[in-house]
Formats: C-alpha cells, structure tokens, sequence
C-alpha cells in the first residue's frame, strides 16, 4: 500500500528523525545507573552525584522553557541542527570532566540543548500529510521513548567496556553524526513567528494557556498521567530490591526492557487517531492507566502481575501523550513549536512531581502506599479528559481526511 504521507517525509527521513530524537533524550539518562562508579572515579560523595541526574532535568527543563519555541521564529533545520551539534560539544564536556564541577556543567548544558529533539518532533508534524500526522507523530516518538528506555541498559554495557566515560563519548560522536545527517537530509523550514521578538515569543508560548482551552485540558492530562508513570518507574527499583524479589542492580536495569512494549505501541494510537478515534485513545489510555495500578498492587508479590501492570501502563501512557500531541499539533500549526512547549513544560514537571512523591511515599507507606498514589493520579486522567468532552465544544483536534495540501497550505505550516 502507498503511504499518502507527502513527499518531502520519506520513510527513511521518519526513521532517522525518530533515531534522532532518542538519541538526543538518552543523553539525560545514561548517567542514572552509573552514579557510584562516577563518584569514585571524580572522588565526590553520593549527593553530588546524584545531581548530575538533577542537572540533566533542570536542563532539560530550562531548554523547553527557552529554546524549543524559537521554532516558530527562526528557520527550523538551523536550529535543529545547531542544537544537535551543541549535544555533541557538552557531551564531549562531559567525557573529559576533570571534577564533579565540570561533570555538572556538562549534563546540564546537554540536557539544555538536548530539547533539540523536541524541535524534531513538530517538524516532523509539521511535514506529514494531516491524514497520516497521527502516524508520524507517534512513530518518532517511538524513538524517543526507545532512547529513554534503552539509554540505562546501554550505559551499563558500556560502561563495562571502556568506563562511564566511553557512554559520553559514543553519544557524542552520534550526535554530531546525527547533526550532519539532519543537514544533510531535512528541508529548510522557515519559522512563521518573524515578527515576533524573542521576549515576544515566551509571552506568546505562555499566552497560549489562555487562548487554548485544548491545551491546557491536555497539559493537564499528560501531567498526570507521566506523574502515574513517575511513580512506578520510580519505585520499582525500591521494590525489586528488597523482599520478595531482592534482584541485583544490573537485573533491575534489565527489567526497563519491559517498557520497551509499550513504547512500540505508539504507532499504533497514531494511526487510530488518524482514523477519526482520537477521544476514543485518550479516553481508552486513561482508563488503562487506572486498570493497570489494580494489576500492580497485586504486583508486591507476583512477578506475573507486575509484568502485566507495567506493559498496560506503558501503553496507556503512549496512547495518552500520542493522541494528546494529535490534538494540540492540529491546533495552529504556526505556533507547534510554541504549543509543543508549553505542553511539554507541564507534562515534565508533572513526571518530576511524580517521581519526587513516590520516593516520600515509598518511604511512608512502601508499595501499598505507591499504589495509591499512582491509581488516585490516573483516576486524575479520566476526571479531566471527561471534563474536557463537557467543556470544550469544538471538535478536539482531529485532522481532516480529505482535505488537499495545496502550496499554500503547506506554506502556512
């Protein structure tokens, strides 16, 4: 069958931005499992490096926040290509560093830069036949949540080959292989923000919130559902490591595979949305959500269960954010990057919220305690996409099946 997704987004170009993408996220990870073995090697005590985990979300954070609108103001190539080669520089930085100082100046600055991939994403949006966004939309974000997921069990092996220092250096070298692949093979895309001042610009990303309904019913939902998400990945590595499990760490590590199920599942909620059942996804994602704490709290002591609750999750969580991304890069597809800001912004402080209440909780209540919270934080899905079905009026975002992508249109995205 032929793939009415336009000319310009081949199939190999797709495949590259998803790749891309994953690469760009992975470097916030790698560190995670490797914390002891940098505190020996740089002579710093756990809670410094611990930060360096801190110092990549801060990043990452900041980057959303300052540097994925300009997509909507400057030339969309350039700048993705400028922050994938600046990835490439700060994880350089962070291969050498000398001292726990320059360790940390590096991750964030990667972490900062490192939002390149989230320019990627609205490009890509942006490419797609309206018909097939959904389609392209989730595949390249397949890769991203790939290169979450993969990024721990890629560090720990190789780390075994060559040091913590050898992930640094891999991923910077693919990086800036990735940076000339994307000059090499992207469109030029202009921005349709030009009169726009920079300052103008962060005023119009959070003006956004007010003038989209949509989008802040979305950015709700998404919160809460990677908080729900948070909560598990968080706490699992406190559960497998004590009774009855009592796994060691690399097996631990190992088990984030299972999450890669889910992820694969994306393309999947794209092309239903694409089909017209975009509030069917979100609706069906939220609802799995909770289904799938009521399969984990049975997971204390069941393997099976545990197994079972993580892979229904995950795929509720993909079919969540995918179908909410399909609403929001229908909106106005002059501000995507804009949009795809603010959304994101909340999104990633709601799986920081996540994370930061599992540990409190874990601590208070153990599993029983995480249980409850990570099913009180999906109910908070279900709640707010119902409210949004009786709120907002206008149809939610679905692309138009028939309608022709004439110059003009294509010009205006």
């Amino acid at each position: 069958m032929t793939s009415q997704t336009d000319a310009r987004l081949s199939r190999g170009l797709l495949l590259l931005m998803s790749v891309a993408t994953g690469l760009a996220v992975a470097g916030n990870y790698f560190a995670q499992p490797l914390l002891d073995l940098i505190g020996r090697e740089l002579d710093v005590g756990p809670s410094q490096a611990a930060l360096v985990v801190t110092a990549a979300q801060g990043g990452y954070a900041l980057g959303l926040i300052l540097l994925v609108p300009l997509g909507d103001l400057v030339e969309r190539r350039r700048l993705a290509v400028s922050l994938y080669a600046a990835t490439a520089v700060f994880l350089l930085v962070s291969a050498t560093a000398p001292n726990g100082t320059v360790l940390l100046a590096g991750t964030a600055l990667t972490g900062l830069t490192s939002v390149g991939a989230q320019v990627v994403v609205p490009f890509a949006a942006t490419l797609a036949d309206p018909a097939e966004r959904g389609r392209v939309v989730g595949t390249v974000m397949t890769g991203l949540m790939l290169g979450l997921l993969l990024a721990r069990t890629a560090s720990g092996a190789l780390s075994e080959l060559g040091g913590w220092r050898t992930v640094y250096w891999v991923n910077a070298a693919l990086m800036a292989l990735m940076a000339v692949l994307l000059r090499t093979v992207l469109p030029r895309l202009g921005g349709d923000g030009g009169r726009l001042t920079y300052l103008g610009l962060l005023r119009s990303t959070v003006a956004m919130f007010r003038r989209e309904p949509l989008l802040r019913w979305r950015a709700g939902i998404g919160a809460l559902s990677l908080a729900s998400f948070s909560v598990l990945w968080t706490a699992l590595t406190f559960l497998l490591s004590g009774s009855p499990y009592d796994w060691t760490e690399p097996a631990i590590g190992l088990f984030g595979l299972v999450g890669v199920v889910g992820a694969l599942t994306a393309t999947v909620a794209g092309r239903l949305a694409d089909r017209g059942h975009v509030q069917v996804v979100t609706g069906a994602g939220t609802v799995l959500l909770v289904a799938s704490w009521l399969a984990l709290a049975a997971g204390a002591r069941s393997l099976i269960w545990l197994l079972a609750g993580v892979v229904v999750l995950d795929l509720a969580h993909q079919a969540v954010l995918n179908s909410s991304q399909n609403v929001l890069f229908a909106l106005r597809p002059e501000a995507r990057n804009r949009i795809n800001s603010a959304f994101l912004t909340v999104f990633f402080a709601g799986g920081a919220v996540g994370s930061a209440l599992a540990s409190v909780v874990w601590v208070r209540a153990g599993w029983t305690g995480v249980f409850v919270l990570g099913a009180a934080l999906s109910a908070g899905t279900v709640v707010l996409w119902v409210l949004e079905r009786v709120t907002v009026k206008r149809p939610a975002g679905e692309p138009p099946k028939t309608a022709p992508r004439t110059p003009a249109t294509a010009k205006g995205e």
